[in-house]
């Protein structure tokens, strides 16, 4: 008896990418993943990838930049070997319409690969695909998603690969993601070969996290003043005391003040507002949780103490930032 022909990469059928743009997604993170697609095709001499571009009501979908994208259908049926990748930007929770969601939770019962691209990890978490999953969003996202997803566990990695559930933290973050795709079916030959093409000289895995390390971020390569700050970030709800703050790193507290006048040229105290405050805008623009929620998040015991001390950096109340970023939303 024969023994049956083992199929071989050349005749394995293409991977199918169905890429689902959402209103205002953001024109990089998509541009990335394709890009990465078409080039390993180039590269390998054989279609290994394809892609179909989907969005509600089948026509145009009109990224952030405000360049519109023909869409190739409506939000159809999928197939079971379909990786689908929702793409996310501005406004992402206007974005994530009850027909999207009520799409997502329909075609994931398939058990298909599900990913969000940028922002879109909310879209997922919204539909309940990523619960009981570790998950990564855009940094600027991770307050209020933490907030409104707490079955979610989030990272702060560049990628996020959990079964089959995929996230993204957005912009270039999508090349990481596709070279680790290429590279697991096809090897880590061809998936240098597509960085090359793209001129991408460091290949980040989900082990890299998304932001700039502190001493980058604020200018100054101090160990113990990074540390100070690296706990002010992690303890926005229930804030640190200076004198606590110094004691953990084996400081005075007029030390550490002198510390931070010398290279942020303000009081640890006002820094520490400043990271919560900034927290709290996040919360107000993403959000719908109630002012005092937001206050009590971010470490101030009344809200009339956190509208005084957002006035004063602001100056504007938060019922009006969140009036005015509505009306705006709206617009």
């Amino acid at each position: 008896m024969a023994e049956p022909k083992r199929r071989t990469e050349v005749d394995t059928p293409a991977r199918r990418f169905v890429f689902v743009l959402l209103d205002q997604f953001t024109m990089l993170c998509f541009a990335s993943a394709v890009e990465a697609l078409r080039i390993a095709n180039r590269m390998s001499g054989r279609q290994l990838y394809t892609w179909k571009l989907i969005g509600e009501g089948g026509e145009v979908a009109w990224c952030s930049a405000g360049i519109g994208f023909k869409l190739d259908g409506d939000l159809d049926e999928i197939a079971r070997d379909d990786t689908v990748l929702v793409c996310g930007g501005i406004d992402v929770a206007s974005a994530t319409t009850r027909r999207v969601v009520s799409w997502l939770r329909r075609e994931a019962r398939k058990g298909a690969a599900f990913g969000g691209l940028c922002t879109a990890g909310y879209t997922l978490a919204k539909a309940g695909l990523l619960d009981g999953k570790r998950a990564t969003i855009h940094w600027e996202n991770q307050d209020s998603f933490s907030e409104e997803f707490p079955d979610v566990t989030l990272t702060k990695s560049v990628f996020v690969i959990d079964g089959n559930r995929i996230t993204t933290a957005g912009g270039t973050a999508s090349i990481d993601l596709m070279l680790k795709i290429i590279a697991d079916a096809h090897g880590e030959d061809l998936a240098n070969l597509v960085a090359d093409q793209l001129i991408y000289t460091s290949i980040r895995t989900d082990q890299d996290t998304q932001r700039l390390s502190i001493p980058t971020r604020i200018g100054v390569r101090h160990p113990k003043l990074g540390q100070v700050i690296r706990m002010m970030e992690q303890n926005i709800e229930d804030p640190i005391s200076p004198a606590q703050l110094a004691r953990e790193v084996q400081m005075s507290t007029r030390q550490l003040e002198r510390l931070f006048r010398r290279y942020l040229n303000r009081s640890p105290k006002r820094y520490y507002m400043e990271l919560r405050l900034a927290k709290a805008r996040n919360l107000l623009m993403q959000t719908d949780m109630s002012v005092i929620n937001v206050a009590l998040a971010c470490g101030f015991a009344s809200p009339s103490h956190f509208s005084k001390c957002y006035r004063a950096h602001y100056d504007t109340t938060p019922y009006r930032e969140r009036g005015t970023h509505a009306t705006k939303a709206r617009a």
